[in-house]
């Protein structure tokens, strides 16, 4: 009982003195104006260890109150443009039933030509589904030849360097060439429609069907990209 007795006391005597502290520190506040940005300052010195230390313990959710917001990740340029190669040769692959490997392929050399001649690649894709269906040894009764359909009387001096009328069954050539013949008709007329006509041989033609076909069949492959990207 007489030990129970002094640890009262000693509470007491703990509590009062605590009372004491705190009531000076507000005296010297109230009296000492100028001086309080300091102490308060003093005071948020003293406090930050430990609210860092309990940031740290605490994890998850504190750490997030206590620390500032993470920015979200941002995907790199590249990664996006290889998802969205992936998408669209996935998409030519179903709707025209070309091999993966082929149509990914395509893909990736229109859009790295598109990047070398500054022509869209989704363009350079629609004129290869119009003209020839994706089919690299396609060959028409006019001598147009491969991917995109070109006639080789007409581009003699675009292949010599690659060897000749020959080399436009080779995927990479036919596309790369057509990009090339693209980019001069679109500076030469400056209107696309113009020069799809050119490119198709129909520059006279009055309906502008040629590259109605072109123009809807690259607004079809940006919608499912649109779209794909989406739900990504």
């Amino acid at each position: 009982m007489v030990a129970l007795d002094n640890l009262s006391k000693l509470f007491s005597l703990a509590r009062g003195m605590l009372a004491l502290v705190g009531l000076a520190a507000v005296l010297m506040v109230v009296a000492l104006p100028a001086s309080r940005g300091a102490l308060l300052e003093q005071g948020a010195l003293l406090a930050q260890p430990l609210l860092q230390e309990s940031a740290a313990a605490g994890g998850g959710e504190a750490g997030a109150a206590l620390g500032a917001a993470e920015p979200a990740p941002v995907a790199h340029p590249q990664t996006v443009q290889a998802r969205e190669q992936r998408a669209v040769a996935e998409f030519i692959a179903r709707r025209y039933r070309v091999a993966e490997a082929a149509s990914a392929a395509f893909v990736s050399a229109a859009y790295r030509v598109g990047r070398e001649f500054s022509v869209d690649p989704l363009l350079i894709l629609a004129v290869m589904a119009v003209e020839s269906r994706y089919n690299p040894v396609a060959e028409s009764s006019m001598g147009a030849k491969g991917l995109m359909q070109i006639i080789p009387r007409y581009h003699q001096e675009k292949l010599l360097e690659h060897g000749g009328e020959h080399a436009l069954l080779d995927p990479d050539v036919n596309i790369l060439v057509g990009a090339q013949i693209l980019r001069e008709y679109m500076r030469r007329f400056g209107a696309l429609e113009a020069a799809l006509q050119k490119y198709a041989g129909a520059f006279d033609e009055p309906t502008a069907q040629y590259s109605g076909k072109v123009l809807a069949e690259k607004a079809r492959l940006q919608q499912f990209l649109a779209r794909a990207l989406r739900e990504a």
